[in-house]
Formats: structure tokens, C-alpha cells, sequence
């Protein structure tokens, strides 16, 4: 029997492996009829404790598309967890009921949780301000299909770094690959994470520059990735209304940037990319929502084990190696879910340096 593999971070996967997931993806949007069927008779469970548009639909018309059945929740209100019930929990019957999960949750560290206990493949579709690794792989592909590479690009990333979850997979991704690097831009209050920047700098010293306007920083990139201010991540309203109008892109600031460079959004947008800009041929989100769909379908048939027959004879493989886990007492970001979920240990990832990491929810010690 083979292991369940999860994805609950872009880095679960090796960059081979990446490779593999994208090179199905371009066999099914050449011929999406040979796919049709392949998912027929399984079912895949949507847990979806936060809102959600575009991940939650491309998640379900991938399914569809592949000849899968879908069940699950939208509104946690309208599931057992309303009486109390806790993820653990949830994820020990679904897995009774389903073939593969995908989870969304507010709380950094939910889908990793549940993959612990879980009999059946979990997605991460996104914790609290943690990661959202599918979108990560949506990014990628984009880029693939733009540049033909994935290496020695300059990637430019705006808006809410403090919060937002895909530009701090985006970075992770990103920086596995030879000779890229980062510029971010966004204003003071909403600056990328330390331990995403301490991440860089025990890779390679000056990897990336920090900018406060698009301004200063959209003439050097090749990749300029928007993300909105997000209102739902403050706890301070008038925190929010001060930073929310910060980084707006516009046909002008567009006259700045090089030909060749491309605009990513993860979406939804607010008011942060103007929608005259959406006329400029440089604009690429709707085309990288609609890879979103092509990129699942293909990350579905991997996890399930279904590339044998349909993809030259290759079968996904297993990735045993992981970092050491030490257990430890309760982690320090309150917004972990092992402080909110008492049932789980505690576990942390320990690097070279002596640095430890929260193994749920990226906390650097």
C-alpha cells in the first residue's frame, strides 16, 4: 500500500516533482477529453472554514472535469463544528467518507494538523496568513508558461506581505530555484515576516531589497506579483484604513515597468490593480486563475495516484525524508493551531543553524 502523500506546503514537493505536476498540467489542456474519466468513482471532501471563491470552485470544477464526485462544507456553521467538534476529529470521519481533502482554515497550522491524522491525501488551501500552496503551484505554472523557466528571474512582490499566505509561499517556491531573487514593496506595517526574510538571508546575502512604492521598484523586475490588503486579517480597523490604499498599480506606474514583465494577482482584487490595467497584454491574473484549474486537476490525479496509465508510465513518488521534529512546549504565535487545538503535540523542525521552526505554522523560536 503506498504512503498518503500531503501538499500543505509548496516545499513538500521536490522541484522534479514540480516539474512532473506541470508537465501534466500542459497534456491537459492540450487534450482535457483523455482525462475526463480518470477521477470516476472518487470523491473529494472540501473543508472550507473560511471563506473562499476561486480556490474552493477551481478545486471543485477540477474534480468535475476529471469525473470525481465532490461533498463538504463552505460555512463551518453549517458542520459539526458549530457543536464544538474539533478538526482532528473531523478529518478521522471524512477520511471514512472521501478519497482526497482540501482544506481551508483560519488558523495557521489547520491542514497540517489534520494531515497527522488523517487516513486519506490533505490539501492546504490556504492557513490563516501561513501558506496556500496551491495557488503557489498556480503561480509557477503561470510563470513556466510565460518565461519557460523558473530560475534567474527577479520576482516583485507588493501589497500585504505581512499577511498574505501566498506571497509567503510564493517566496519559499520561488526561492529554491538558481539565481532568483526578490524585491518587496509594501509599507512599513505590512513588511514580509522576518522569518521569511531570515529564510533568504541563510540561503544567500542579498537576495532581496525592500522598496516602499511600486515606483521605485517596477522598472527592475520581470515579475510584478499584486496582492490586496486584507481587511479580514486586522485586528485593528484603524490599522487597515491607514495601509489600505498603500500600493495601487495604474496605467502610469505600468508605463515605468520593462515589456517583458508580467502582472500576477492571486485575486480577489479590490482596488489595488486599477482596471485600465487590465487592457495592458502584460496583464496575466485572469489567465493564472484559469491555470489554477488545469494545475489542481493535475495535482489530484498525483495524489491519488492516478499518472500511471496516462502519463508515459509515471507514478508520482513517495517523499519519505523530512526535517527532525523534537517536541516542545506550546509555540509562541498565538495564532498557531496547536494553541487552539489542545489534542496536538507539539512539534518543531530543527535546521543546521540552531534555528527552530513551529512545524505547524513556520513560527521561527
Amino acid at each position: 500500500m503506498l504512503k498518503v502523500r500531503h501538499l500543505i506546503e509548496p516545499t513538500d514537493f521536490t522541484i522534479k516533482e514540480l516539474e512532473d505536476l506541470f508537465s501534466l498540467a500542459d497534456l491537459i489542456i492540450k487534450n482535457p477529453k483523455k482525462y475526463s474519466r480518470i477521477c470516476d468513482g472518487k470523491i473529494l471532501v472540501t473543508l472550507f472554514y473560511e471563506p473562499s471563491t476561486r480556490t474552493r470552485f477551481s478545486f471543485e470544477a477540477a474534480m468535475m472535469r476529471l469525473g470525481g464526485n465532490i461533498l463538504g462544507f463552505s460555512d463551518p456553521n453549517s458542520s459539526s463544528t458549530a457543536k464544538g467538534e474539533n478538526i482532528l476529529d473531523t478529518i478521522r470521519i471524512v477520511s471514512g467518507y472521501a478519497d482526497i481533502a482540501v482544506m481551508r482554515h483560519p488558523i495557521e497550522g489547520g491542514p497540517k494538523a489534520a494531515s497527522l491524522y488523517s487516513k486519506i491525501p490533505v490539501i492546504n488551501a490556504g492557513d490563516g496568513g501561513h501558506q496556500h500552496p496551491t495557488q503557489t503551484l498556480t503561480d509557477l505554472y503561470t510563470i513556466r508558461s510565460k518565461f519557460g523557466r523558473l530560475d534567474n528571474l527577479k520576482i516583485g512582490i507588493c501589497g500585504d506581505l505581512k499577511y498574505g499566505r501566498t506571497t509567503h509561499s510564493l517566496v519559499k517556491a520561488m526561492s529554491r530555484y538558481e539565481n532568483n531573487s526578490f524585491v518587496f514593496i509594501s509599507p512599513e506595517e505590512l513588511k514580509m515576516p522576518k522569518y521569511i526574510c531570515d529564510g533568504l538571508d541563510r540561503q544567500r546575502e542579498g537576495q532581496y531589497k525592500e522598496y516602499r512604492t511600486i515606483e521605485e521598484a517596477i522598472g527592475e523586475v520581470d515579475i510584478l506579483y499584486m496582492t490586496r490588503v486584507q481587511r479580514e486579517r486586522f485586528a485593528d480597523l484603524d490599522e487597515y484604513e491607514r495601509v489600505k490604499d498603500s500600493c495601487i498599480l495604474t496605467v502610469d506606474k505600468m508605463k515605468l515597468a520593462p515589456e517583458h514583465m508580467i502582472v500576477l494577482h492571486p485575486l480577489p482584487r479590490v482596488n489595488e490593480i486599477h482596471p485600465d490595467v487590465d487592457e495592458d497584454k502584460r496583464a496575466c491574473y485572469f489567465e493564472q486563475a484559469e491555470n489554477g484549474m488545469y494545475v489542481r486537476m493535475s495535482l489530484l490525479m498525483h495524489l491519488l495516484d492516478l499518472t500511471g496509465d496516462f502519463y508515459n508510465g509515471k507514478v508520482f513518488a513517495v517523499n519519505d525524508h523530512m526535517t527532525s521534529v523534537i517536541e516542545m512546549d506550546t509555540c509562541k504565535n498565538p495564532k498557531c493551531i496547536t494553541n487552539h487545538e489542545p489534542a496536538l503535540r507539539q512539534r518543531f523542525n530543527s535546521f543546521g543553524d540552531g534555528t527552530k521552526v513551529c512545524d505547524y505554522c513556520g513560527a521561527v523560536l
